[in-house]
C-alpha cells in the first residue's frame, strides 16, 4: 500500500510540473507572439544572448541541443527560421567540418533586449511567489 502511495505521490508531482510548464509556455507565447517568437524561439536567442555575449560570439549547435527542450532536428529547423528571419548566423566548425556555430545578429540581440522584460514577467508571474507544487 505505501509503494502505491508513493507512486501516486510522484505521479502527482510529474503532473504538476507538466502542467506548470505547459501554462508558462503558453503564456510566454503568447506574450512574444507580437513580436514574431514562440517561447522555444525566445529560449535560443537568449541561451545565445548569455552564452555568447559579445557581438560575434558563437555558439556551437551542439551545446544549445544540450540546453533546450528540442530534437536535434527541431532545433535545427527552429535555427534555420531565426537565420532566415535575420536574427542568427550560421557558420561551419572549420576544426570539425561536422560542427555547426550560430551566432545571434544585431538584430537578434536587439529583438531579445526588447522582448526579455516580456519573457521575465511571465515567469515573475507563475515562479513569483509560488514554488512548485509539493515543494
Amino acid at each position: 500500500m505505501a509503494v502505491k502511495t508513493a507512486d501516486a505521490g510522484l505521479e502527482e508531482r510529474w503532473r504538476d510540473i507538466l502542467s506548470v510548464h505547459a501554462r508558462t509556455m503558453c503564456e510566454i507565447d503568447r506574450a512574444l507572439h507580437p513580436h514574431g517568437l514562440g517561447a522555444s524561439d525566445f529560449e535560443v536567442l537568449d541561451i545565445l544572448a548569455t552564452e555568447s555575449p559579445g557581438d560575434g560570439d558563437q555558439c556551437r549547435v551542439q551545446n544549445l541541443a544540450g540546453r533546450v527542450h528540442l530534437s536535434q532536428s527541431a532545433l535545427s529547423r527552429l535555427i534555420g527560421r531565426l537565420e532566415k528571419d535575420g536574427l542568427v548566423e550560421r557558420s561551419m566548425c572549420v576544426e570539425d567540418r561536422r560542427g555547426v556555430w550560430v551566432a545571434l545578429t544585431r538584430k537578434g540581440r536587439d529583438l531579445h533586449a526588447e522582448v526579455l522584460p516580456l519573457q521575465r514577467a511571465v515567469l515573475a508571474r507563475t515562479f513569483g511567489d509560488a514554488r512548485l507544487p509539493h515543494e
